[in-house]
Formats: structure tokens, sequence, C-alpha cells
């Protein structure tokens, strides 16, 4: 009796190999800092969003412009952070990177505050094919945005800049626009271009 309770134990285990499928962890988002760094040397300009208490009642809210020079190419990249716990913080940035098949970067714009990219950016479902300077890709080949390219144009003053992150899991292509999946984070600054 015992040997045949232990080859159907034994047969059971062989039966199903395939792990459950990991669930999509929502990620928290404390600090978020937009660097714009000037090709060529300079002091890079940041804009920050914070969200002190994660995912409580506190939204992420954006602190300052951005003030950029007129007629100057930056590269934009981010510092993003889960710091609930001081003792413990999360680059949140580094987990995008390795989820880059999973994330997109969308940005919106004043119209022409950039000459390159052109236009007003590619939030939107009319605009989802319209320029951003992408220097990342995933192993798609598909666009990520945590690494761009913007050239300003003539000085403006009081424009916006929005950066939103899409978590989109089993849905992203190379050509999915700001619509699908989830919205990890959408944020406005103030832009200038001085």
């Amino acid at each position: 009796m015992l040997a045949m309770v232990a080859s159907v134990a034994f047969l059971a285990s062989c039966g199903d190999d395939d792990a459950p499928e990991e669930e999509n962890v929502v990620e928290i988002f404390t600090d978020v800092t937009l660097i714009f760094t000037p090709d060529g040397g300079g002091t890079p300009v940041t804009a920050t969003a914070s969200d002190p208490d994660g995912t409580g009642s506190l939204p992420l809210t954006v602190s300052g412009p951005i003030n950029l020079a007129a007629n100057t190419t930056y590269t934009l990249t981010y510092t993003i952070s889960n710091a609930l716990d001081p003792n413990d913080v999360e680059d949140i940035g580094a987990e995008i990177l390795e989820e880059d098949n999973e994330h997109q970067f969308f940005y919106a714009f004043t119209m022409d505050a950039f000459s390159s990219p052109m236009g007003d950016g590619n939030i939107g479902a009319n605009n989802q094919n319209d320029p951003i300077n992408y220097n990342d890709t995933d192993e798609n080949g598909c666009r990520v945005g945590l690494n761009t390219s913007w050239t300003t144009g003539d000085a403006q003053s009081g424009g916006t800049f929005r950066t939103n992150l899409q978590h989109q899991p089993d849905v992203k292509t190379c050509t999915t626009g700001s619509d699908a999946g989830d919205t990890d984070f959408d944020l406005t600054f103030t832009l200038n271009i001085q």
C-alpha cells in the first residue's frame, strides 16, 4: 500500500512541470527625475516629480519648470526610484530597462518648441507615429525612451513638456501607441526655452 501511495505521488509530481506564469508586479514610483544633459558638455538641467506615499492618496507632483537654452541639443535620461524604504531604495529605472519589451515612454510638448523632433509629440491615437528621437530600443527593435535626444528651437516661455510611461505587457509592438497598456506615470512640466 505504501509503495502504491509513493508511486502515485511520484507520478503526480512528474505531471505538469510548467510553473505558473509570473504576475506583472506594479511598480511604485516615489521619485522621478528628468535629466537634460547638453551635448558637448555643460550643466545638466533637471526636473523632478515626487510622491512620498507611493501608491497612497498623494499623486506624483512635479516641481519647478524645465528651463532649457535655445538652439541647444540635449540628451534626456531619467532617474526613477521607489524610496518608500529609505534604507532600501529601489532603482525602478533598472527594472524598466530589464522589462524594456513591456515599457515605452511617450512625449507631448508645445508645438515647435524643438527643432528636432519637430511637431508636438507622439501622445494620442493620431500622433503615435510622429517623430521622437529615441536612442534606445528593446530586444525586438521597438522604441523604449529611457534615452532620447532633443534640440530646442528659439526662445519661448510658458510652454509644456509631458512625459508618459506606459506599461504594455503582452501588447507592446513597434507601432503601439500611448493608449495601450497601463499608465505608470504621466507628468506635465512647464517648459521655458531661454
